[in-house]
């Protein structure tokens, strides 16, 4: 039987029960369903299952086993890499399952797989509460919780999945587990950093902490010929930081879209006013910005702040590695390969670990990179595809000439698909081999694989 037909026939059996939407090529939604939040991922599956309960996301999966068919997870947000999406295949989309309910006295939030950092921010805020989360709102928490959750917070209260109480997952086999620290400790801890490999998380519960509603926090904006005195000095000020600020650099296109080179700093310092007040003094110091968007400012309009430099469907390529040391020999390469940027929308970014982060040990969650550091990310972004060829190959270029300065290991939610050798394996250290004995024991098939993909253990 041709595949269209038997994908038609067996999703003809689960309609009358589907909650959500079943969507082919040939009916009303699915082009816009099929697209990502990066234009450069164009892919075409057999089914979108648009799932709108945890029932729905079993149905899918089944069905996807009785056709043999491989399964991508897609949730609220957007990867980079386009693994949300699956050429032939089933999606299945969480992005419709949206439920969130806030306990503001046990100061805890449960949320469903297709809910953004922004949703889950604007609920949680009404208490004054928060968790590390994306820096752009509309990043999903699954994705970003599962690989680790960089973000504003994480100085004082880590990782987002430092945070992570308890996961509903939907395994290859279709049982629904309730996975905590008491209920298969293994599979939580492998949860914490191991992506998508074990299962398809349905919802989260964080702890929630005392946050805002107004913090200090936003953007100085310097002139690109300030690029490496302000480099060196975000290096000196990240020696001092408190727990509750985090401070990024990044050479960028202005906020104002022309599109002009920039050199910036953007901070959140999450304590209170009056000494987030005193942090920003030495960054307002360090010369006259051409644009100082810093001071209070609630929560959750930090988190939005740098939304529009991320508009969907713009055509995206990163890569990332972590720093050994932000010396002047690497700022200096940093800022020849930015003035070599071929589009007005490239970025080169440094984000800083310290803090809470640093301090627990590598082998407590699967994520594994517990030094105090920087992350080095090639954001390239370009609109025309007559621009792809030249934009990869710069990102590709400046990856290639900051190798002296890479230190060993690298953030698995920043991967591309097109990594040579087995960055994977890179990215996890020396907790891989544990989690591939978890992926051998709840994915020995390796069922999900279109991921960050960890191979189960022979």
């Amino acid at each position: 039987m041709p595949l269209i037909a038997s994908v038609a026939e067996a999703a003809a059996d689960i309609a009358a029960s589907f909650r959500g939407q079943l969507l082919q090529p040939s009916d009303a939604g699915y082009e816009d369903a099929r697209k990502v939040h990066n234009g450069l991922v164009d892919k075409r599956p057999a089914l979108i299952a648009r799932c709108h309960g945890v029932a729905d996301v079993v149905a899918a999966l089944e069905l996807a086993r009785r056709l043999g068919l491989e399964v991508a997870v897609r949730g609220g947000g957007h990867n980079v890499a386009g693994r949300a999406v699956i050429d032939g295949g089933v999606v299945i989309d969480l992005s419709p399952m949206k439920g969130i309910r806030v306990d503001p006295q046990r100061k805890t939030a449960w949320a469903q797989g297709g809910v953004t950092w922004g949703e889950l921010n604007r609920e949680t805020q009404l208490h004054g509460l928060a968790v590390t989360g994306g820096v752009v709102s509309s990043t999903g928490i699954a994705g970003l919780t599962l690989g680790g959750g960089l973000g504003w917070l994480m100085g004082k209260h880590g990782l987002a999945l430092d945070n992570l109480l308890a996961v509903e997952l939907v395994t290859a086999d279709g049982r629904v587990l309730q996975v905590n620290a008491q209920h298969e400790p293994e599979l939580f801890w492998a949860l914490r950093g191991g992506g998508g490999n074990f299962g398809v998380a349905t919802s989260f519960e964080y702890a929630l902490h005392p946050v805002g509603p107004t913090i200090t926090g936003g953007a100085l904006v310097h002139s690109i010929d300030r690029a490496r005195a302000l480099l060196r000095f975000f290096g000196d000020s990240t020696r001092s930081l408190p727990d509750e600020q985090t401070l990024f650099a990044t050479l960028a296109p202005a906020p104002d879209g022309s599109g002009v080179p920039v050199a910036a700093l953007v901070t959140c310092h999450c304590g209170p006013l009056e000494d987030g007040e005193k942090a920003m003094q030495p960054l307002k110091a360090f010369a006259p910005p051409v644009m100082d968007a810093l001071g209070p400012m609630p929560y959750c309009a930090l988190n939005g702040m740098l939304d529009a430099g991320y508009p969907k469907g713009a055509l995206n390529y990163w890569k990332s590695n972590f720093l050994a040391e932000l010396s002047d020999a690497a700022i200096d390469t940093m800022i020849d390969c930015y003035a070599r940027c071929p589009t007005p929308m490239g970025q080169l970014l440094i984000e800083h670990f310290h803090g809470a982060v640093a301090r627990r040990d590598a082998s407590d969650t699967a994520f594994a990179h517990r030094r105090v550091g920087y992350n080095f990310l090639v954001l390239t972004q370009w609109m025309q595809a007559s621009d792809t060829e030249a934009c990869i190959a710069w990102a590709r270029d400046t990856f290639q000439r900051m190798q002296p300065f890479f230190a060993a290991g690298r953030y698995v939610n920043y991967l591309d698909n097109d990594e040579a050798g087995d960055p994977v394996a890179a990215a996890y250290g020396p907790n891989y081999r544990r989690l591939q004995q978890v992926k051998a024991r709840f994915d020995p098939t390796n069922f999900f694989r279109m991921n960050q993909n960890i191979r189960p253990l022979a």
